[in-house]
């Protein structure tokens, strides 16, 4: 099969298209002929080497769908044929930017027929990431306001529509060429994250009980200021492993918690992707699919991840 590789750590320009051998199933692994996979920037830290995978030569990529090809001789909920899609690849397990790819049956789920492949694999990683943060990790109740920061971005634009397919009202941030997208999603208040008085605008809107905070060194000090009583904060990123409170007091006298989530942490990625599969069945959630690549093209998806702007997500077709 060809699959994308990395043979040492580095930039965009260390991934090669390779002819390797095809893997086969363990015991409990499904084999998935790849239709779509997604690019992510988490993909891109374990190309530099930010984050260690195992053992070089690897293959990136966090997320797939396709059509199973081939089951363990221990797996029982799926056959050949069977439309799916998987998180969780790409740490200690090969990647997804090839034409078959390994998976657990641990971290897959159906994908509706209703639903296309590009979606599945757009929506797989960042749903999981939305889901753990905001309904696994904070709570979000009907009626309680959410703060989605960065809502344009791939996990920012599936968490303002799970959150208002919860019952909650929305507010997220974004540049202006967004934001009646973001309406349609489902967002109440979408604000330029630009503005000078961008935490006035937030409060205005209604404090929020729950906030997704993908850039803690910028937001954690803001999220603190602008939540409501018992807030909770659910932090995905940053860029400063110091990152922190400019006012603990502050904290401590609104009961503010902070939930670090980190998406391969999740306890249950079949349960969580059935959940995501069927809101997209029932056209509560999808995907936007900003641009496809194909496997020649996946160093431009490195960088254009990274570097470009968009809605939503890059997904490679092998």
């Amino acid at each position: 099969m060809r699959a994308v590789r990395f043979h040492e750590y580095g930039g965009p320009d260390v991934l090669t298209v390779d002819e390797i051998q095809r893997p086969e199933p363990g015991a409990d692994e499904v084999l998935v002929d790849v239709e779509a996979a997604a690019v992510n920037p988490v993909d891109t830290y374990f190309r530099e080497g930010g984050y260690e995978p195992g053992d070089l030569p690897w293959i990136p990529g966090s997320d797939c769908a396709g059509t199973v090809a081939a089951i363990g001789e221990s797996v029982s909920e799926y056959a050949e044929g069977d439309r799916v899609f998987a998180t969780g690849l790409g740490n200690w397990l090969q990647g997804t930017c090839a034409e078959y790819a390994v998976v657990p049956e641990s971290h897959l789920a159906r994908l509706p027929e209703s639903v296309d492949f590009e979606t599945g694999a757009a929506i797989a990683l960042v749903g999981v990431t939305a889901w753990e943060s905001l309904v696994a990790a904070c709570s979000l109740k009907p009626a309680e306001r959410a703060l989605i920061h960065g809502g344009s971005g791939g996990v920012g634009h599936v968490a303002v529509q799970l959150a208002a397919a919860s019952g909650a009202r929305v507010t997220t941030t974004a540049s202006p060429t967004y934001h009646d997208r973001l309406r349609e999603l489902g967002a109440d208040d979408v604000l330029d994250y630009s503005r000078d008085d961008l935490a006035d605008a937030v409060v205005a809107a209604g404090r929020p009980d729950v906030i997704l905070d993908h850039r803690l060194d910028d937001y954690l000090s803001f999220d603190a200021e602008v939540a409501a009583q018992g807030g909770r904060v659910a932090a995905i990123g940053n860029g400063d492993a110091a990152a922190t409170f400019e006012s603990v007091p502050n904290c401590r006298s609104k009961s503010l918690s902070v939930h670090h989530v980190l998406m391969f942490n999740a306890p249950d990625f079949g349960g969580v992707l059935a959940s995501l599969a069927t809101l997209l069945e029932d056209d509560h959630l999808t995907a936007e699919v900003a641009q496809t690549y194909n496997l020649a093209e996946v160093a431009d998806a490195h960088r254009d991840v990274l570097e470009e702007s968009f809605l939503g997500k890059l997904v490679v077709t092998p």
